[in-house]
């Protein structure tokens, strides 16, 4: 979207990225790639530091999370050392692992990544909220973040014969949850959920879309086995099921072919989720568990359906209302397409664009 925009953009990164031509429906020239860090130590701040001189960068921006990075130190000290302008996208400010009992540091890592640079941009009120008390911060920006999936469906696509490939017939109830499982997003919560309709006679299917656990978080391959022990001990296992890994159109075909997106995550929606995001834009009927803040966007029952967070019982009663309801799963879905409107790629863009060129006018008048 930035390149659509007019700008020239570098992304550097891991020595094992590829990327192709189209991957952006853009001329090359609008989006280079440079994967040229083999490892995130500190020496790689120095190679980026000569890149960024070598291409003539106005800007840096970091886009970080907690678990990218390899988990290391470094990448922290980056605006410090890196001779342009720089601002970090925290995609949420959860702390990063680092190294075994870094305890505080751990935090100061995070503020201190926040302090250095020239500008922060957090993606939702809580994060900028938490970076305002914190206080150092020298400019702030909320701008939010969209979709990672387009809603893109595969050639030829039939939302009745997806289904019925997955083995769905179709008066079947399909709950769908996309992403990785982690102990934040309430894999428990949701199986038992599913236990609880079983057991009251309104059962309902539950696929899982996407990869198990990621990569970069080495406890969410634990998460996932407890999720996957409560399944068997509450007797839904043979209604749960998982697609693996799938291209961004087949999740884009799963998600369509579900009734509801069921979300709970333990600290609350939030519009820094990638999975809320993708579920918006793909004018899903979803429930979630209410906001930690405030998020006046969202109107339960209009939009989303909202649930208290760690409460099995009453998600479960949130699906069965939606399972029981045509006309309200229509309602949420038409809300969420009209929400989705809002966190469009091209407006996301736009925004950053104004923030990079105030923070760049702020310095050169601090300069003078």
């Amino acid at each position: 979207a930035l390149g659509k925009l007019g700008h020239e953009v570098h992304v550097i990164t891991d020595a094992r990225c590829k990327m192709q031509d189209t991957d952006f429906g853009l001329h090359p020239a609008s989006c280079i790639l440079h994967p040229v860090i083999r490892r995130w130590s500190w020496l790689s701040l120095f190679q980026i530091r000569r890149l960024a001189r070598e291409l003539e960068l106005d800007v840096i921006d970091i886009q970080y999370q907690a678990a990218a990075y390899g988990m290391t130190p470094p990448i922290h000290f980056l605006p410090r050392v890196a001779g342009v302008t720089s601002l970090v996208t925290f995609h949420d400010l959860r702390v990063p692992y680092l190294f075994p009992k870094a305890g505080r540091l751990r935090r100061r890592a995070v503020l201190g990544l926040a302090r250095g640079a020239d500008g922060a941009i957090v993606t939702n009120p809580e994060d900028e909220a938490t970076l305002m008390r914190a206080g150092g911060v020298r400019r702030i920006a909320r701008v939010p973040i969209g979709s990672n999936i387009a809603p893109e469906l595969p050639a030829d696509y039939s939302r009745e014969e997806w289904r019925r490939r997955l083995g769905f017939a179709p008066d079947d109830f399909l709950i769908g949850y996309f992403g990785f499982l982690n102990a934040s997003k309430g894999g428990e919560i949701l199986i038992g959920a599913l236990a609880k309709l079983a057991a009251e006679g309104r059962p309902a299917h539950l696929l899982l879309i996407g990869g198990r656990t990621g990569t970069s978080d080495p406890t969410n391959a634990d998460y996932g086995d407890q999720v996957d022990a409560l399944a068997r001990d509450l007797g839904v296992e043979l209604i749960t099921h998982r697609t693996g890994f799938v291209t961004p159109p087949e999740v884009s075909a799963h998600l369509t072919a579900c009734d509801a997106i069921v979300l709970p995550y333990r600290d609350g929606v939030s519009f820094r989720r990638g999975s809320f995001m993708a579920a918006l834009a793909h004018g899903c009927a979803i429930v979630s568990t209410a906001p930690a803040v405030p998020l006046s966007e969202l109107r339960d029952s209009e939009n989303i359906r909202l649930v208290p967070p760690d409460d099995p019982v009453a998600c479960a009663a949130a699906i069965a209302e939606l399972r029981a309801s045509p006309e309200l799963r229509r309602r949420l879905s038409q809300g969420a397409r009209s929400l989705a409107r809002e966190f469009t790629w091209d407006k996301i863009a736009a925004r950053t664009v104004d923030v990079f060129r105030a923070v760049c006018r702020a310095n050169r008048g601090e300069r003078r």
